[in-house]
């Protein structure tokens, strides 16, 4: 019981960590993410499209 975070140190570790990251960081990882969506619907596509020839 004594190891228990309060809910206010969390939400603090999150603002920081936001922070240093930024709006820069927020928006990189999001086109990043989008991008091996990209990557792996386009990719299975191909690779059905190559295993059905």
């Amino acid at each position: 019981m004594e190891n228990q975070v309060p809910e206010t140190d969390k939400n603090s570790k999150f603002k920081k960590w936001f922070k240093r990251v930024g709006i820069g960081g927020l928006i990189f990882f999001t086109l990043k993410g989008f991008a091996w969506l990209f990557v792996f619907y386009f990719g299975a596509e191909m690779f059905q499209e190559c295993a059905s020839k």
